[in-house]
């Protein structure tokens, strides 16, 4: 009975108190009885109460939640469900809005995932993207291009792209997206963290159904590492060039002297063949460096990893390149244990030793000392090889491994390098998935750091 007084059934209450008046006016009429006739109003009363409540109770009540269930979805609350059991039209009515919210719910659910999934790719993708509106205004930055150019995405969210991006390209390239309406390409440097960056963007101008301009989508790529390749490429071409120049040049030059010379005297044939044959020694050195450098980089290459003690292959080594220290009065010492067994390509291991030991002879001054130390951890076979010869300029250091790449360019020759040695012996440790540094201080002396994995299989 307490809804009776409520909102939404008192007027209609009144109504029926209004209707049991009248029916009293016109019954007063027919009868004096007084008994009959409020007899007759009370009931008649209470039956219309009585059908009002079951009306509001089956119908009314659960239209009502239907609409504050359907107000709840509206304003985006698709938990939102109808707890009522009602039957007839009305508990069809609920029930369709009750799996009407599930289909939202879980279209939500999915259009979230979705969004997480396409905020993923986005993030992490290697490329700069920034989506811009056919009005300039920035409305997404990945990851990858605030890395490239820093701060952060609200320092560029919402803002006109040529109030935040303060380089001419970028402007040149978006205006150009929006005329031509195709595809721009353009390429600048970027200064990113001291270091000098190679960015190319990309411009595509983004299309409604309609064929109308919506706005543009700019890509970033970082194509430093193309660029050092391709400098690298050109370098490697002229340096080859050049030292393939001078040997043949050399056994050209001697060879059209002895052909065209009437000279017999022994001493000068034999100097002119020595030349010939010293230049065409150091020709081959050449091409079998560039041919072991070659196998060493192509993918299919495979280690010949045997267990063997690394104690015989120093010892090898030291009788191969001790004769050049004693020419040198060098004092070669060995400090290793006395069984190391290690897993690895024993002939490639000892190609790092000839070539390390070799390049401490030839630039370490006469009376020098050179260390060769051994010494086994749980990770690494560490070793190291220690000289007090003419030492490296730190600015020099991270180009040492570089090919043709020579410190002293004349004395490398004079000792016979080809500028390869030390490129050989990087791919060698890398392979191997070791790792090699320098320590280095002019006319102090180097010392070379390698690290070869203990569990290589």
């Amino acid at each position: 009975m307490r809804y009776i007084f409520k909102k939404p059934l008192f007027p209609y209450v009144i109504g029926i108190f209004v209707l049991v008046l009248l029916t009293g006016l016109v019954l007063s009429q027919l009868t004096s009885d007084y008994i009959i006739l409020f007899s007759v109003l009370f009931v008649e009363f209470v039956v219309l109460i009585i059908m009002l409540l079951h009306v509001f109770d089956r119908y009314m009540k659960p239209i009502k939640k239907v609409t504050k269930t359907v107000n709840e979805l509206v304003k985006g609350n698709y938990r939102a469900r109808i707890h009522h059991n009602s039957s007839g039209s009305v508990g069809e009515l609920s029930n369709k809005v009750n799996i009407l919210a599930r289909n939202l719910s879980e279209l939500t659910i999915q259009e979230d995932m979705h969004e997480k999934q396409l905020t993923t790719v986005i993030d992490n993708t290697e490329s700069g993207l920034v989506l811009i509106d056919e009005k300039g205004y920035i409305h997404l930055v990945n990851r990858k291009f605030v890395s490239m150019f820093g701060k952060t995405p609200k320092d560029y969210k919402g803002y006109l792209y040529y109030d935040v991006l303060d380089n001419e390209k970028i402007h040149n390239l978006v205006q150009q997206t929006f005329l031509y309406e195709e595809n721009v390409k353009e390429s600048f440097t970027q200064i990113i963290d001291f270091n000098k960056k190679y960015i190319q963007i990309v411009g595509a101008p983004i299309f409604n159904e309609r064929r109308i301009l919506k706005g543009a989508v700019l890509v970033f790529y970082d194509i430093t590492e193309l660029k050092k390749l391709e400098l690298m490429r050109k370098d490697f071409v002229a340096n080859v060039s050049h030292e393939l120049k001078t040997p043949i040049t050399s056994i050209k030059g001697f060879a059209e002297t002895l052909i065209e010379s009437k000279e017999n005297n022994p001493e000068v044939l034999d100097k002119f063949h020595k030349i010939i044959f010293d230049e065409s020694e150091r020709l081959q050195l050449l091409i079998q460096d560039l041919l072991t450098l070659s196998n060493l980089e192509k993918s299919e290459f495979e280690l010949k990893v045997t267990e063997f003690d690394l104690v015989k292959v120093v010892d090898e080594v030291v009788a191969i390149i001790g004769q050049q220290a004693k020419m040198k009065k060098l004092n070669l010492t060995v400090d290793i244990e006395n069984k190391l067994m290690i897993k690895a390509d024993k002939e490639q291991i000892k190609q790092v030793l000839i070539n390390l030991l070799a390049n401490a002879v030839s630039y370490t001054p006469e009376n020098g000392e050179i260390k060769l130390e051994v010494k086994k951890t749980e990770e690494y076979i560490h070793v190291s090889i220690k000289d007090t010869g003419i030492g490296i300029e730190k600015n020099a250091i991270p180009r040492l491994f570089e090919r043709f790449y020579r410190v002293d360019k004349a004395r490398s020759r004079n000792t016979g390098g080809t500028g390869l040695g030390l490129a050989i012996v990087k791919h060698i440790v890398e392979v191997h998935d070791g790792k090699i540094s320098v320590d280095s201080e002019i006319n102090k002396g180097s010392t070379f750091h390698v690290y070869i994995p203990t569990n290589l299989s």
